[in-house]
């Protein structure tokens, strides 16, 4: 059995706009920001979570 198709509603047009450098909005990308949870006296554990995100981010 497939499931049903949902019929979505149309999607509002957006104007894009900046903050700081980072475009929002319109065809701009999804930004997403971070942070570890690391000590910073442990630099191994804080670039082994910074690969992570950054593999996650692909």
């Amino acid at each position: 059995m497939t499931a049903p198709e949902i019929e979505r509603p149309a999607r509002r047009k957006s104007r894009q706009v900046m903050v700081g450098k980072v475009p929002v909005g319109g065809d701009a990308p999804v930004s997403v920001q971070s942070m570890t949870n690391t000590l910073t006296s442990d630099p191994h554990a804080t670039s082994a979570q910074i690969s992570a995100l950054a593999v996650a981010g692909r």
